[in-house]
């Protein structure tokens, strides 16, 4: 399986976990509480991957840095309060330890917080795959390629080696401006025509189809 890709390199948010709905309605519901203009569903779907500051000048370009502290309070007091509704996409955990067994590297690059993604592993408890991960707050926000390169530096592989797999122009666009290759996943934040338009090697619209794709191009 995967010969050619030694390191698989997956976004979280959904790829991974099936969050993408309640980031969205936690984006609203933290502006509805501070009487901020509300964003439409596309509008905080498009924002999804990009770490804190990037997405505040996307959502609410008129509101001052100095007001962003208020909206991220509001904002984790909604998605905190019900992150562990989010359930993992069919079939993720068992693909994941198929790759783990056959031995490629699995890392995450995120545009969650550590401590975001450290919780996440805590309520999945599938944590144990990934070989590394960087989050948005310890690196540049996606699509700066810096998380991806500093994963390949850490675990000593090419980037002819490496896969990039995400649901969102953000992800294909970090792979892209890393020189590495990225698959789409359908099924997440956003929509086909946008991934397509980046021309991934593939775009899936299922975590079946992903393995099926990751079977057949080794």
């Amino acid at each position: 399986m995967l010969r050619q890709f030694q390191l698989l390199v997956f976004d979280w948010d959904g790829t991974v976990i099936d969050s993408a709905g309640l980031i969205v309605s936690s984006i609203q519901r933290a502006c509805a509480d501070l009487d901020l203009p509300i964003p439409s569903a596309r509008d905080s779907s498009y924002v999804i991957g990009l770490g804190m500051k990037d997405s505040m000048q996307h959502l609410l370009p008129k509101l001052a840095e100095r007001d962003y502290p208020p909206f991220m309070e509001r904002y984790r007091y909604h998605f905190l309060g019900r992150d562990h509704e989010a359930p993992l996409f069919d079939g993720i955990g068992d693909l994941l330890g198929e790759l783990d067994n056959a031995g490629h590297l699995l890392a995450v690059a995120t545009g969650k917080s550590r401590v975001g993604l450290e919780r996440s592993f805590e309520q999945t408890g599938i944590g144990k795959y990934f070989h590394t991960t960087r989050c948005a707050d310890e690196s540049h926000s996606k699509p700066n390629p810096a998380m991806l390169l500093e994963v390949m530096d850490i675990l000593g592989v090419a980037k002819e080696n490496t896969l990039m797999i995400g649901d969102t122009s953000h992800d294909l666009l970090m792979a892209k401006n890393a020189g590495v290759a990225a698959v789409a996943v359908s099924y997440g934040a956003h929509q086909v025509d946008e991934l397509r338009a980046l021309s991934p090697l593939a775009c899936v619209d299922s975590v079946t189809s992903l393995r099926t794709w990751l079977m057949q191009n080794g």
